[in-house]
């Protein structure tokens, strides 16, 4: 069986001593027992991130050791979650680089990178509004958000994966990995495919111009082609498919509720074609009840390997 991962390639973690880390560390430990992956928990405490506003001036070295002391403790206490879970391999990294730069280059050889996403502004946080939509947008590897309120993940969850298909070669590579997901989980897997970014109320009040039963029975075609092969090469993955007339982030974000994990490529540009990361990635980053993998463009097509 192909799998969009190369063989080894680590799943790392941004930690720090936040809640949402430490929520994103289970959930990536679990992961990692799942994929027979190595796990690699990562503390960047650079102070000089330029992706970062509101620091003028360098803060004074004493808040600087006490900062560093308690992600030293949160990197320890990332190892012990880890541990606890039998992750195959688990490596600690504390580095004093600027944290989105550093993980923006371990994406490189990552198979994923999954950060805790609180929401929290400031120095110490991995927050919504900076580190995470930074890798989003720039990361070479598929990036995992799991929020702070979203429950503990646990081993034996049987919720499926969701994704977003649209029929772009961006979604082909989110079901590539939606697919591989809900096959090491042993879990179902919900296809949703939308043809409209108009509300449903407003496609209502034009029913009477328009016949929309042609175009239903056209999109699910589509979806059920952009299935078809993947079907095939994960015959151990159940597919439910559904196309709604609707705009995606709703449904999207409706689906999470009953999901472990929402699939979703972007290429940063408008339009559910690629999954916005304008509206519809960050929409689903803000709000889905579940954590949200985001597949970004090939940068080096060809270049992965097979497991």
């Amino acid at each position: 069986m192909s799998s969009p991962y190369r063989v080894d390639s680590p799943i790392v973690v941004g930690v720090d001593d936040t809640e949402a880390a430490m929520r994103a560390v289970r959930w990536a430990a679990i992961t990692a027992v799942k994929h027979r992956a190595p796990l690699r928990l990562v503390h960047a405490s650079g102070f000089t991130d330029p992706y970062l506003i509101g620091f003028t001036v360098p803060p004074p070295e004493m808040f600087r050791e006490d900062l560093q002391e308690r992600q030293r403790q949160a990197l320890r206490t990332a190892e012990d979650i880890a541990s606890r879970l039998d992750v195959p391999s688990v490596e600690a990294t504390f580095v004093s680089d600027a944290a989105i730069p550093y993980l923006l280059h371990a994406s490189h050889q990552a198979r994923m990178v999954v950060v805790g996403s609180s929401g929290r502004t400031g120095l110490a946080g991995l927050m919504v509004g900076s580190t995470t939509l930074a890798l989003v947008s720039h990361a070479h590897s598929p990036v995992v958000s799991v929020r702070r309120d979203y429950p503990d993940a646990v081993a034996d969850d049987r919720r499926p994966v969701v994704v977003g298909v649209d029929g772009s070669p961006l979604s082909e590579r989110a079901v590539t990995h939606a697919f591989a997901e809900a096959s090491r989980r042993g879990v179902a897997l919900v296809a949703v495919h939308t043809w409209s970014d108009t509300s449903t109320a407003m496609l209502e009040e034009r029913r009477l111009l328009t016949d929309w039963e042609p175009i239903h029975e056209y999109e699910t075609r589509v979806l059920a082609e952009r299935l078809a092969g993947w079907q095939e090469e994960y015959p151990d993955v159940h597919v439910e498919r559904h196309v709604v007339k609707d705009r995606p982030r709703h449904e999207l974000i409706e689906r999470s509720r009953e999901a472990q994990l929402v699939v979703v490529g972007s290429r940063g540009r408008g339009g559910f074609r690629g999954m916005l990361l304008g509206s519809t990635s960050q929409a689903l980053i803000h709000h889905a009840a579940c954590p949200v993998m985001i597949v970004r463009p090939d940068k080096h097509a060809g270049s992965e390997r097979a497991e």
